[in-house]
């Protein structure tokens, strides 16, 4: 007897460490589908994206939830003023043209400045700001960060520029339950979004960061300088060609 009770220990030992072997290949398997899920659904969302208007977002949930009504026709980028473009990429990402999604160049010059002593700015060009709109939700944290980046890559991989900027434009919010252009250019103008002035253009572009607080009916002096500076930049970037891969 006394020879046989090692043996069967070690054969429970063998049976615990090959039950816990299993739950945990069970365990990876379950993790692996479910990003093999998570990673196919969201492929086949930007993709379906790439062609067809999103008919709505998380944050337009969270205003109506709010009791705001929401204002959201659609418009295709041929209908939009071309000033517009131009002066959102002046305001919001003068690289839009040239990087690839995300502006390594723009972050290491915010850092570089916050290291001086400069209040840390914004570095989220107008690819992230989409990615962000059109599939996630506002606020921090690294999930929301992390699934900023991964949409962001997705867009630049499927969608051409235009396609971008022209979804940018149709789910930014301006403030009032407005989201996209043609309802900003109603509301604030009177007018089509295709027939917004320069100027305009540059005072729509001037209160993206903070539509709630930032007016362009009328305008405060903040805004209005603001906008003068956008203006100003919107020359430099026709200059230079930076909307080309928009506006060609």
């Amino acid at each position: 007897m006394a020879l046989t009770a090692p043996k069967r220990k070690s054969r429970k030992k063998r049976k615990k460490k090959k039950a816990r072997g299993s739950r945990f290949k069970l365990a990876l398997g379950a993790l692996a589908a479910g990003l093999a899920v998570m990673i196919g659904g969201s492929v086949i969302w930007a993709g379906l994206y790439a062609v067809a208007a999103p008919p709505g977002t998380l944050l337009m949930l969270q205003r109506k939830m709010s009791g705001d009504v929401i204002i959201h026709p659609w418009a295709k980028l041929e209908n939009i003023s071309p000033s517009l473009v131009t002066a959102v990429i002046a305001a919001e990402d003068t690289r839009f043209c040239l990087h690839n999604g995300i502006d390594f160049e723009a972050i290491d010059k915010a850092l570089e400045e916050a290291e001086r002593g400069r209040r840390l700015r914004g570095a989220s060009t107008v690819s992230q700001q989409t990615a962000k709109n059109a599939f996630l939700w506002n606020g921090g944290g690294w999930l929301r960060k992390g699934g900023e980046a991964w949409m962001t890559v997705l867009i630049e991989t499927f969608w051409p520029k235009k396609r971008i900027m022209e979804v940018y434009l149709n789910i930014a919010e301006w403030g009032d339950g407005h989201f996209g252009a043609e309802a900003a250019a109603q509301a604030r103008f009177g007018k089509s979004a295709k027939d917004l002035s320069p100027y305009e253009a540059a005072l729509l572009a001037s209160v993206l960061p903070n539509p709630h607080t930032w007016r362009v009916d009328p305008p405060g002096p903040y805004v209005r300088e603001r906008a003068g500076t956008v203006r100003a930049r919107m020359n430099q970037v026709r200059r230079d060609g930076l909307d080309v891969c928009v506006l060609n």
